[in-house]
């Protein structure tokens, strides 16, 4: 099961940082590019199992449910397809000063023929990756 792991740090307060990352149905109004449309499925308070509506680029719309909820402290995004397991890991440490460091952990272990197509989806899911990466510290940075 490959897992590519990435890290930034973005100056803002660890909490501005987890509400922007749970908010999973706002990630089209900050990283269209690589998530064009994003809907909320699930009602209530974001918490573990709420669910969300994605699409990403390159995969199209995906539903998406919260697991590993821990406010402030991490989360993961996991994507609910007969293709695919594994998901978006996002852990975030609060560096003081107003400064977050978020780990990402992005893991893909195809299923059945889509094995085959492993190097192109670590591929594309590094480019997504990186690309998420900058446009979140973009939003976030901009004071948004």
């Amino acid at each position: 099961m490959p897992i590519i792991k990435r890290s930034q740090v973005i100056n803002r307060p660890v909490a501005v940082a987890f509400e922007t990352v749970i908010h999973v149905e706002r990630f089209a109004s900050w990283n269209a590019a690589r998530n064009p449309s994003a809907r909320r499925l699930s009602e209530g308070e974001i918490r573990n199992g709420s669910t969300f509506e994605l699409e990403i680029k390159g995969f199209g719309k995906v539903r998406q449910e919260l697991q590993d909820f821990q406010t402030n402290k991490r989360v993961k995004l996991v994507p609910d397809t007969k293709q695919i397991r594994g998901g978006h890991t996002f852990i975030f440490t609060d560096l003081g000063a107003g400064k977050t460091r978020i780990d990402h952990e992005l893991e893909m272990t195809p299923r059945g023929a889509c094995w085959l197509m492993l190097p192109m989806m670590i591929m594309m899911g590094r480019k997504n990756l990186e690309a998420t990466m900058a446009a979140l510290q973009k939003h976030l940075e901009s004071g948004a």
